[in-house]
């Protein structure tokens, strides 16, 4: 009998590398999607993956506790992962209380269909290091400190504390991986690390003279996604649920992940980068670095995939993003 698998997200960057990873173990796998105006487009990581015929997709919202019954009910997964949020930091300062509803209700939302209608499931919610914020500690571990500097930040935290409460007062097998920075040539053109390989890929191509950024002296622990989803896998098939901070244990600025970037294409950092004051937010998390011993001496876990790597990687994408655009048109 397959397992069946139900992940909300998972036309995001992490659904899309869980649900590989899961159809790849022989999982029966169903993803929760929100309707919108973006049809034929929405499931393009899924299409890039080479997947998207072998989902199944639910129409669904984690603000719809209505819609999250029905697809628990019809579905009765044996594993649920929580990847759906309103994600980028940035735009949580113009859209606090949408961030708080998806990113914080939402999962309480998913939660207690869990609970009523799916109790012995196994499930994951997708918690981040943004909820350290300002940092407590040199390294940030399991037992560090919470101080969320962004409303997507706070809103993390409230799903978090509800998963682990959740896990106390009724029992469930619910697990919260604490994930730092993770990208991919999947991630979103408005991250960092997307934008910029994205704009290096343009500058080279002649298409861009400039890429312009805000505080390039922040530091973050970057990993690349398609590692970070088998931490989730393998939370869920540990005995006991418990939470684990996944993480490279490498710290890093934004400069040097820029320079990855440009040296890969052969191109001169200086001649190029441009900072702008408006891209600084209004609270910045000036430093992440994660400690993943925990993970590791639990169930082996650790990062695979360098950041150099992961770097030269999404840039080698954008370029054939790019070329094949331009011979397109």
């Amino acid at each position: 009998m397959k397992k069946r698998a139900l992940i909300t997200g998972i036309t995001g960057q992490d659904g899309a590398y869980l649900a590989k990873l899961l159809l790849d173990k022989g999982y029966d796998v169903h993803g929760v999607v929100r309707r919108s105006s973006h049809a034929g487009v929405f499931d393009h990581r899924l299409k890039w993956l080479g997947v998207s015929n072998d989902v199944t997709l639910h129409d669904g919202n984690l603000l719809d506790l209505s819609s999250l019954a029905r697809i628990v009910q019809d579905v009765q997964p044996d594993e649920v992962y929580n990847l759906a949020a309103q994600s980028f930091v940035t735009a949580s300062w113009q859209q606090p209380v949408l961030t708080g509803h998806i990113t914080g209700l939402g999962a309480v939302n998913l939660l207690e269909c869990v609970r009523t209608l799916r109790p012995q499931a196994r499930y994951y919610q997708a918690s981040s290091s943004e909820m350290f914020g300002l940092i407590q500690e040199t390294v940030q571990s399991e037992s560090t400190p919470f101080y969320p500097r962004s409303p997507y930040g706070v809103a993390k935290l409230y799903a978090h504390w509800m998963t682990i409460n959740y896990r106390e007062s009724f029992g469930l097998h619910a697990s919260n991986g604490i994930l730092f920075n993770h990208e991919s040539p999947l991630r979103g053109v408005e991250f960092v690390t997307r934008k910029v390989t994205d704009g290096v890929a343009r500058i080279k191509l002649g298409l861009a003279k400039e890429l312009r950024l805000g505080n390039i002296d922040a530091k973050r622990d970057w990993g690349h996604a398609r590692d970070y989803v088998k931490a989730m896998w393998i939370m869920l098939q540990q005995d006991a649920p418990d939470d684990y901070v996944v993480a490279t244990g490498r710290t890093t600025t934004v400069r040097s992940m820029c320079e990855i970037a440009f040296q890969h294409v052969g191109l001169n950092i200086d001649e190029h980068l441009v900072i702008d004051p408006e891209l600084f937010r209004p609270a910045e998390v000036d430093v992440l670095l994660g400690d993943p011993s925990k993970a590791k001496s639990a169930f082996g876990w650790e990062a695979e995939t360098t950041l150099e790597a992961m770097i030269q990687e999404m840039v080698e994408a954008d370029l054939a993003r790019l070329r094949d655009t331009k011979a397109a048109g």
